[in-house]
């Protein structure tokens, strides 16, 4: 297993819950990190901004850089990227955490909200890759890894949120595509292109607002998935891709047995996310 010290993370939605997770994780290994989000002032109900995000990335030990980034709007995109290569000479792994939500049935969704989480899930995971691709070529240990679910084609999944459940589905198949495109040929190492999702709710804001209270003291810390991305980044990318993975069981294969410390509420029994079970 390999580690992170100087690696440059390229992570989308970096200012709360799981991107600043994942953030903080890398950078105890002294990894330099990219915090792109649209946050660069405090908001009303949500903690977090990029700006803050970067400040504890270095108290955590590695290197920072704040960038606001809107993932719908392509030329940013690419000046994003540019400028993460121009401050640490090049890009190691992108993480595609940015996604939206709504979980409204087809008669309820406003094309307003389908156009967003159609923009910033799938759009903005082929555009963030597409962008950071000719960089993670000249890594020695080149990832990609997006936070979207195993695919699984039972209706049951698209009846009660049919354009979330799209939208997600596109990032993950994204990820298919991408891992045998850019798969390790003859002496040419590839990019490692994988999928990581949670086995119960993760207590984000999007689980706040999007779900009863009693679901949000039923759910694991933002914790779980930055060690388990931790996991799956510090792997050799030749052998370790194309992959759906499953926080808990990545763990688990890392020796984990205890999952206590990750829960919001220890003791109560937890709630599986979407798209599982």
């Amino acid at each position: 297993m390999n580690d992170l010290r100087d690696k440059t993370i390229f992570i989308t939605g970096s200012s709360r819950g799981i991107g600043r997770e994942i953030a903080l994780r890398c950078a105890r290994d002294g990894a330099k990190v990219v915090i792109t989000g649209k946050t660069v002032v405090p908001h009303e109900k949500l903690s977090g901004t990029i700006h803050t995000v970067a400040d504890e990335v270095v108290q955590a030990g590695g290197q920072a850089l704040a960038i606001q980034l809107d993932v719908r709007e392509e030329q940013a995109i690419r000046a994003a990227v540019e400028q993460a290569v121009e401050k640490f000479g090049g890009i190691d792994v992108l993480v595609n955490n940015a996604s939206a939500i709504s979980m409204t049935s087809t008669l309820e969704t406003a094309s307003k909200r389908l156009d967003l989480m159609w923009d910033v899930n799938m759009r903005a995971t082929f555009l963030v890759s597409q962008a950071c691709i000719p960089y993670l070529r000249q890594s020695d240990n080149p990832h990609i890894l997006t936070l979207s679910p195993p695919l699984n084609l039972d209706a049951k999944w698209f009846a009660p949120h049919l354009a979330y459940t799209i939208s997600k589905y596109g990032m993950s198949l994204c990820m298919l595509g991408m891992a045998r495109e850019f798969a390790t040929t003859g002496g040419n190492k590839g990019i490692a292109v994988n999928c990581l999702w949670p086995r119960t709710t993760i207590a984000t804001a999007a689980i706040e607002f999007n779900f009863p209270e009693t679901v949000l003291r039923a759910s694991r810390k933002p914790a779980i998935m930055a060690d388990a991305a931790y996991e799956i980044l510090t792997r050799d990318c030749s052998d370790c891709s194309g992959n759906y993975f499953i926080d808990e069981d990545v763990l688990r294969e890392s020796g984990v047995s205890d999952f206590e410390h990750y829960a919001v509420s220890p003791g109560t029994p937890l709630f599986n996310d979407l798209f599982l079970g």
